[in-house]
């Protein structure tokens, strides 16, 4: 990783798209370790990380983790799911934050020396470009190590910098938490933000003490 004590650091967290990330490589993040990690690589200014949450949902899993995100040092970006039947009789669920992601992203580049994008959409390599002509540098932060790989190889070659998920897992996963198999994941989000369920899984996030 190549850092400078001087930068202006922000962090991006496509929520989803780094959860299928870590679940693939098989162990649980620590927010806290995370965030310390890459507060030590410069003047870290922001952190943001993006979610969707059931509509009307009286209790949703990733709620424990939302909450202690929002009271430890990130901020919060959530947007509703909104769930409906296809033409096939399967219940599906809608939503996206890529857009709400990209217009921060974008407005913090006026603000910041390096942003930190934890995902491998390949959406965002209009957005990297995008961050790049106002001189900030971006790393994206994802796997190839996975089957199939979480980041798109344009997102990748685009980034100033790809830091592969796999490395950092020894400075960012939960030291309690119990060893996963490697299993294959799909994204939990389409081109299309269309998801279909599981959507969120109690224990997905389980928060830090």
């Amino acid at each position: 990783m190549i850092f400078y004590k001087e930068e202006r650091l922000a962090i991006f967290i496509d929520g989803a798209n780094l959860y299928g990330a870590a679940r693939s490589l098989g162990f649980d993040i620590d927010y806290r370790r995370l965030l310390d990690l890459f507060a030590k690589k410069g003047r870290l200014i922001r952190a943001f990380y993006y979610t969707t949450l059931i509509e009307d949902q009286e209790y949703s899993p990733i709620r424990p983790l939302i909450d202690w995100l929002d009271y430890n040092g990130y901020s919060m970006v959530t947007k509703p799911l909104r769930e409906y039947t296809d033409s096939q009789g399967r219940r599906r669920v809608k939503g996206n934050v890529d857009i709400d992601l990209a217009i921060d992203a974008l407005e913090m580049a006026d603000r910041a020396d390096h942003i930190l994008l934890f995902s491998g959409d390949g959406d965002f390599k209009r957005l990297v470009e995008a961050i790049q002509r106002k001189g900030v540098r971006v790393t994206v932060v994802s796997t190839i190590k996975s089957s199939p790989p979480m980041v798109s190889d344009e997102l990748r070659r685009q980034a100033d910098n790809f830091v592969e998920l796999m490395e950092l897992s020894p400075h960012i996963q939960r030291m309690n938490a119990p060893n996963r198999t490697h299993t294959t994941t799909t994204p939990v989000e389409g081109d299309d933000g269309v998801v279909e369920e599981p959507v969120q899984q109690a224990g997905t996030y389980a928060r830090t003490a």
